[in-house]
């Protein structure tokens, strides 16, 4: 069974940071991909960042592109999301996601990872 605990949410002024962290509870499979996805109230949950682990490769939303960094530290089994340059816009719940399979052509559509997790809050105002 795998669990993703992310932390790091809270809240921030317009062009802040932040820096969200997932911890991954067991690495049972030797590659997969790691999704960072946000919901505010009343919209669909939107892929922000993903990144395979298997070559590092990583995605990241144009929403988001330029401000939003996502990372991997493999020896301590976390997942970052790296946050500057906050907006208002960017104010909702942030859950930290797994799929037992790459990213390419499915790293957008939360219906397509296998694993979540609880969610933080992210508040910029």
């Amino acid at each position: 069974q795998v669990q993703l605990v992310e932390s790091g949410g809270g809240s921030v002024q317009p062009g802040g940071s932040l820096r969200l962290s997932c911890e991954i509870s067991l690495y049972i499979y030797s590659s997969y991909c790691m999704g960072w996805f946000r919901q505010a109230p009343g919209k669909e949950r939107a892929a922000v960042a993903a990144h395979y682990t298997g070559t590092a490769t990583t995605y990241v939303a144009d929403s988001v592109k330029g401000r939003f960094a996502i990372s991997e530290d493999k020896d301590k089994n976390v997942l970052y999301l790296q946050m500057n340059s906050l907006k208002p816009e960017d104010s909702a719940m942030y859950y930290c996601a797994a799929r037992v399979r790459g990213c390419n052509g499915h790293w957008r559509s939360a219906i397509d990872f296998d694993y979540w997790g609880q969610g933080t809050q992210v508040t910029v105002s």
